[in-house]
């Protein structure tokens, strides 16, 4: 039984898109990691809470599925902000993001950043 189980996560983190704009917070890369990691043994592995597994896997399908997005559709495509889908996978991404963090830095920070030959990590120590 375990090897089926195993077979549908695989089937799942196949199907499961991964996101390169949001490089080491992407949730496919997450779900692919974590079935790595409960199924070390592949279909040997022993499943100690089989229920909680199989109720785990049909979460995940209903995430993946759009299930209740399908279920309970909305009326606009936008928030009370007006932002759109688009905007926000712009603005999350992690190239964005990061411009963002640069731009919150002082002057100050930035210059010695660029001319200090150690890592900024290592002057808060």
């Amino acid at each position: 039984m375990a090897a089926s189980r195993y077979r549908r996560f695989l089937r799942l983190c196949e199907e499961w898109p991964t996101e390169d704009s949001k490089r080491q917070r992407d949730l496919g890369l997450f779900l692919r990691q974590r079935v790595a990691q409960a199924f070390r043994e592949g279909e040997n592995t022993p499943i100690s809470d089989p229920e909680a597994c199989d109720q785990m896997y049909e979460s995940l399908v209903r995430i993946h599925t759009n299930f209740y997005k399908n279920k309970y559709p909305r009326l606009k495509e936008t928030t009370f902000t007006g932002v759109t889908v688009e905007d926000c996978r712009t603005i999350l991404a992690t190239d964005i993001l990061k411009q963002m963090d640069d731009m919150k830095k002082g002057t100050w920070k930035r210059l010695r950043e660029k001319f200090s030959a150690k890592k900024p990590e290592e002057d808060s120590k």
